[in-house]
């Protein structure tokens, strides 16, 4: 295919995998077409500062801290949720930033991330055959036939649920919400409770001391009082992906304006299958997950299509082994993507190479694990001088019970209190701080 940006036909013919079949073509085009004359969630000019901040990811010069859920639906997207994800997000790049002394970069895997692949098209239960649930953007969790079956308007639906999170994302981050002066008011009661509560509690009193010395000596910055946060998904339907394409009047060139940061999942990274064609004319910078079964050659095959010009920010591999297999997995790729000389920024996913399920039939994730694959994760980038740029976590702001382990001990029988996730396990609140105090720990050691 030349170097004209595809259309959705050419991408289909490509044969694009992990794609719902909708039964009503002409409902389907009728959604795509009003998706096409939509307003931009995103502005390429902040899809080039993200890039800018992930250069500086690469080079060590700032960390990326990407997180939110597995899976968002609709029904969450709250104000009350909304806040909730960004709180803890905050929270975990405040410890980062104070704890290591690093500037943080500020991704949500939010406001887009309604749609999952998933590894068979049906799922039975009872004897009972029915499509796989593979999102809100697609269809409906409860297990009805009427419920599964894919629904292009959910496509739009998608679109009024991102933009009302982004908004209320824009004005938590500039509307006083995000000052600094706010770690206390962040820490909610179950957290200070708790022994990761105490040293952020601590930590706060120091930043609040820091800050009315500066404030003393009349230095009042406005990074105090507001936060660059920016938002993510998987790109995964073409459809939506393709519809929320524009042509950036600055440049001539395509972005995706429905999240700032897209990437390419670990079952859609065919070399010559249609998300990488797509995402290979794209503008923003972009992401492609790399698993245990990603060979070296494999790594820098894909670098070369997907950033043929080599720019810095372009292009992240987000790198998902496992806790037993990163040390041994990962070192191929590093060495042979530094040795060729290509610019990448790389960021350790640790929750998905570590899911297993318990014998009370809930689908969960060892804190243990997750914590090792993100010291595996710096052990071989420092063991081969090269740079880990940041951590990808699948997290929420509330106090469910989905992982188990971390400080709270949370064990198998205790995931049945409060397990909310439809598809996969997230860290609750505490654990997420305990994560940011352990990656602070390995940052500092960096």
């Amino acid at each position: 295919m030349n170097d004209a940006f595809p259309s959705l036909e050419q991408l289909h013919a490509i044969g694009a995998l992990q794609q719902p079949t909708y039964s009503d073509p002409a409902a389907l085009a009728a959604a795509v077409e009003k998706l096409r004359n939509q307003p931009p969630l995103v502005f390429a000019g902040e899809c080039d500062q993200l890039k800018s901040s992930i250069a500086a990811a690469g080079r060590g010069e700032a960390f990326i801290l990407q997180g939110g859920d597995c899976a968002e639906v609709f029904a969450e997207a709250t104000a009350d949720n909304t806040r909730n994800k960004l709180r803890v997000l905050l929270q975990m790049a405040v410890v980062l930033t104070y704890a290591a002394s690093v500037p943080v970069v500020k991704i949500g895997r939010l406001a887009g991330q309604y749609a999952k692949p998933r590894s068979s098209d049906m799922e039975t239960r009872d004897g009972v055959t029915l499509p796989a649930y593979r999102g809100d953007a697609v269809n409906g969790f409860e297990f009805t036939a009427e419920s599964r079956i894919p629904d292009p308007q959910r496509l739009l639906d998608v679109y009024h649920a991102s933009s009302s999170t982004l908004n209320l994302v824009r004005a938590f981050t500039t509307g006083g919400y995000a000052d600094l002066r706010q770690v206390h008011t962040w820490n909610s009661e179950f957290v200070r409770n708790s022994p990761v509560g105490a040293k952020y509690e601590a930590m706060g009193a120091e930043i609040e001391r820091a800050i009315a010395f500066m404030e003393a000596i009349g230095a009042d910055p406005e990074e105090f009082h507001r936060v660059d946060f920016y938002s993510s998904h998987e790109a995964l339907l073409l459809e939506y992906e393709h519809a929320m394409t524009r042509i950036d009047s600055r440049t001539e060139t395509p972005y995706n304006v429905s999240g700032h940061f897209v990437w390419i999942g670990e079952r859609t990274r065919q070399l010559d299958g249609a998300h990488v064609e797509y995402f290979r004319h794209l503008n923003n910078p972009i992401g492609c997950k790399l698993g245990p079964t990603a060979t070296p050659d494999d790594a820098l095959a894909l670098a070369a299509k997907l950033n043929p010009k080599n720019e810095e920010g372009r292009l992240t591999f987000i790198t998902r082994f496992g806790a037993g297999k990163v040390r041994d997995g990962l070192p191929g790729l590093v060495e042979k993507i530094t040795a060729e000389g290509v610019n990448v920024t790389w960021i350790s996913d640790p929750m998905h190479g570590n899911t297993f399920s318990t014998s009370n039939g809930y689908k969960t994730r060892r804190f243990e694990d997750v914590l090792d694959e993100v010291q595996g994760f710096f052990d071989v980038h420092h063991a081969l001088g090269t740079v880990p740029g940041g951590i990808l976590v699948e997290n929420t702001g509330d106090d469910v019970t989905e992982i188990i382990g971390g400080g709270e001990e949370l064990d198998e029988a205790g995931l049945v209190h409060r397990y909310e996730s439809v598809v996969d396990p997230r860290l609750n609140r505490v654990q997420s701080l305990e994560m940011a105090f352990q990656v602070a720990e390995m940052l500092r050691s960096r």
